[in-house]
């Protein structure tokens, strides 16, 4: 390593990124925090970048969005700098796996051959192969298998949805979904007006928004941008309640419930 450390910046600006990384992770002479981070410290920072990069598209600001793909990457060298260090793999590696994947996948681009096959049959295989290596582990294989829990919990929900909907366990028409949300939202009510227990509360809560989310994968909306979004919406509109209430003198805290959902309304006409 002290070679790569001790040479001119490369001209290569990925080469560059992997050569500043492994200087922060260099105990001589590295970033203290660099230094103790370890896959599951920077695992939290991956998944806000990740959110970062989804809000920037979402803000249409292309000059973000670089800053933000360039956060992103910077989670991969980071993983593959220390998988590197424990003889794991290197950021070839990574790089080669999902190359192979990709042509793996469209072999009617890739390979020889040009008959379409579709990237689900190739993604089938994986978990077929998946599943025998669960077996040879004991694990029972399921066609739920690599559905990560470290998804948040609406993509996920919505995953597990589309899985289980390939095997058939599905409503096809949109009657049955809104009823299933109803039937929740009247469990809800329930354990509301019974005092009911804190975890049966969320637990029925729980029920209700899962059946939100297969309402939003009917309707083919996504409902993380749906969410987002609505969000946004929020954010907008209670900025504006604020804004006019100081042009007025006055803070939110001096203002009634009363006063604050009329002053929303208000805000609410202008954008309608």
């Amino acid at each position: 390593m002290a070679d790569t450390l001790s040479s001119a910046p490369p001209a290569n600006p990925i080469q560059r990124l992997l050569t500043i990384m492994a200087r922060l992770r260099d105990p001589a002479g590295g970033c203290p925090w660099d230094l103790k981070q370890t896959f599951r410290s920077i695992a939290p920072y991956t998944i806000e970048e990740a959110y970062e990069v989804a809000d920037a598209i979402e803000r249409g600001d292309m000059e973000d969005l670089r800053q933000e793909l360039g956060d992103l990457l910077l989670q991969v060298v980071f993983h593959a700098r220390m998988a590197e260090e424990d003889g794991l793999f290197d950021f070839a590696g990574v790089a080669e796996a999902i190359a192979d994947k990709m042509t793996r996948r469209h072999p009617h681009v890739f390979a020889d051959d040009n008959r379409p096959q579709s990237w689900e049959a190739h993604k089938a295989a994986e978990r077929a192969a998946k599943a025998q290596k669960d077996k040879k582990n004991n694990n029972p294989p399921s066609v739920l298998d690599d559905i990560t829990v470290a998804l948040p919990a609406l993509s996920r929900a919505l995953t597990l949805q589309r899985r289980a909907a390939r095997v058939g366990f599905d409503w096809l028409t949109l009657e049955p979904v809104v009823a299933k949300i109803e039937e929740e939202l009247g469990e809800v009510r329930h354990e509301i007006t019974t005092s009911g227990a804190p975890e049966r509360l969320e637990d029925e809560l729980g029920d209700l928004f899962f059946a939100v989310a297969n309402l939003a994968r009917h309707l083919d909306i996504d409902a993380e941008t749906a969410l987002r979004r609505a969000n946004t919406k929020f954010e907008r509109r209670f900025r504006q309640i604020e804004s006019n209430l100081a042009a007025q003198g006055r803070a939110l805290t001096d203002a009634s419930l009363d006063e604050m959902e009329t002053a929303w309304r208000a805000v609410k006409a202008t954008e309608d």
